[in-house]
């Protein structure tokens, strides 16, 4: 039976190689593509999570002697439409070596958005690979927000960390023993929500929640409960004060201490030099000097004497 197969298929005049080459043809084009050519990537997909959107696939198993080559194009409703179901290359991710691409840019409305990746070997180039179905920004996964709730007096600090320019954040506030809460709303540019002139001694609670401007909402924190003690009984005020003070007074007593010690006495001399008196300026008086009690009486008795004019 074999060899009447292998004469069914070369034969040996002209009959036969016609035969041959009709097989030869019906192989050709019944087998799959990536027999002959470099097998897509497999397994293409969005992992999208708070608005930022990166494209995955799986690489092609292949026996590469070179380094394989990934290549991303996307179309969205304004290439479909306006620009005749045209695909615009990723900037980035045009033949890299990694299996993903960052698409956040890209993707910069609501609209739907498909993509595709293909391979690169050498000179082979696989088909594209695309999406199982279009995805769309507003089904990214939002996560809880991290916050931090701190008090300053009466002041109530909300610090949000970093979240998507695109969305925003929703805290709410109340009182532990009321119902009634209050909402805010922060955003990427002020991240952080002060909240003054609450009532002192009372328990404020706080929780925050991520929010799309298209309306999708992640799940809220858990409440955070801090207790507002009043602007006279700040935490950092005592505390301050009395370092201040202690830093104040040892800079006094090391300065007396280091006066006493490094001061001796010729060279303090020069600090308290006692200036002498100017005398008077154009007078010339005579110096009496001081007179005993006995010489005293004596000076006294003397009698003036009276000059004449004659003797002058």
């Amino acid at each position: 039976m074999k060899d009447s197969f292998f004469l069914l298929v070369f034969g040996t005049d002209s009959g036969g190689m016609i035969l041959t080459c009709a097989v030869m043809v019906v192989i050709l084009v019944s087998c799959p593509d990536d027999i002959w050519t470099l097998p897509a990537p497999s397994r293409v997909f969005v992992d999208s999570v708070n608005m930022k959107h990166i494209l995955r696939w799986r690489p092609p198993r292949t026996a590469c002697n070179t380094t394989v080559l990934f290549s991303v194009q996307y179309q969205g409703e304004f290439e479909l439409l306006v620009k005749n179901d045209s695909w615009m290359d990723a900037f980035d991710c045009q033949q890299i070596p990694s299996a993903h691409c960052d698409l956040t840019f890209e993707m910069g409305s609501d609209s739907d958005y498909d993509m595709r990746v293909r391979a690169q070997c050498g000179s082979e180039i696989s088909d594209w690979k695309k999406l199982d179905s279009p995805f769309n920004r507003r089904n990214t996964q939002l996560t809880v927000p991290e916050m931090t709730v701190k008090t300053a007096g009466d002041t109530l600090q909300v610090l949000m960390k970093e979240f998507p320019l695109s969305a925003a954040v929703s805290v709410t506030v109340w009182k532990k023993d009321e119902q009634q809460k209050s909402v805010y709303s922060v955003t990427a540019e002020q991240p952080t929500l002060l909240i003054e002139a609450l009532q002192e001694g009372t328990v404020y609670c706080v929780t925050s929640q991520l929010m799309l401007h298209s309306g999708g909402r992640s799940n809220s924190t858990r409440p955070h409960c801090v207790l507002v003690t009043g602007p006279e009984a700040a935490a950092w005020r005592t505390p301050t004060t009395v370092t201040v003070t202690v830093i104040v007074m040892l800079g006094l007593l090391f300065a007396v201490f280091w006066s006493v010690v490094h001061c001796r006495l010729g060279s303090c001399k020069n600090f308290f030099k006692k200036e002498e008196q100017p005398q008077a300026i154009g007078l010339d008086f005579p110096v009496i000097p001081m007179l005993e009690p006995t010489q005293y009486e004596e000076f006294c008795e003397l009698k003036p004497q009276v000059l004449n004019s004659d003797s002058v």
